[in-house]
């Protein structure tokens, strides 16, 4: 789980405190805005930020430095957006090209996800822009920022992106996953990964369900 915090509000206090709070959950990371970096966290604990966020509508290469900066400052992994509105016409060539604009700045051993914007997206653009991650090399693909009025994760996305990318990648699950049942279902559909902002809650719920460990961390 990458226990995320997100908001535009959020204070350098609210980010300690998360980080406070993840060695507590058991998390594998914490998610932040990349102008909160570099952020002390407890030991085993991984670090994640986001870029291009939320909308995806910057220039690959305005993407890739603020990708360089963020790993400079201590991220583990980078959450990227694509640019939504290539997946939607079909343009995958150019989404493939901007995740490897990204991937040129994330070095080996650290971890790179795509965020496709799965809501906003149609099957066949799913399909499409998780065939692109793949040839660009990313790690994760990811289906939502959380932050799009079409909506967050669902399990017919995190199937069919699991379906797309076997076990090439992993698949993180992300957007208004706020109960233990919702996160069974993600993870059930093929989702390694999830991210919570409601973390404690989902794994109050989840006391005394086994689940199936991954068994890799990266996946």
């Amino acid at each position: 789980m990458d226990h995320t915090l997100l908001k535009p509000e959020s204070t350098p206090a609210d980010v300690d405190a998360l980080a406070a709070e993840a060695a507590d959950l058991g998390v594998f990371s914490i998610c932040v805005s990349p102008s909160m970096l570099p952020v002390d966290v407890p030991e085993g604990v991984a670090v994640a930020t986001v870029c291009g966020f939320p909308s995806g509508k910057h220039h690959s290469s305005v993407k890739a430095a603020e990708a360089a900066l963020s790993i400079a400052q201590g991220a583990d992994e980078v959450d990227m957006v694509i640019d939504i509105a290539a997946a939607i016409e079909g343009r995958f060539k150019e989404v493939e090209a901007d995740i490897a604009a990204v991937r040129a700045s994330v070095p080996d051993g650290k971890i790179l996800k795509v965020i496709i914007e799965s809501a906003a997206l149609s099957d066949e653009a799913i399909v499409g822009a998780c065939e692109a991650a793949v040839r660009a090399k990313a790690d994760f693909v990811k289906t939502s920022t959380g932050f799009h009025p079409a909506g967050g994760a669902s399990v017919e996305a995190v199937a069919l992106m699991r379906k797309t990318v076997g076990d090439a990648l992993g698949v993180k699950a992300s957007g208004g996953i706020r109960t233990a049942d919702a996160a069974l279902a993600m993870i059930e559909a093929g989702a390694t990964r999830l991210g919570l902002s409601g973390t404690r809650a989902v794994l109050d719920g989840l006391d005394g369900v086994v689940v199936e460990d991954a068994g890799d961390g990266g996946y």
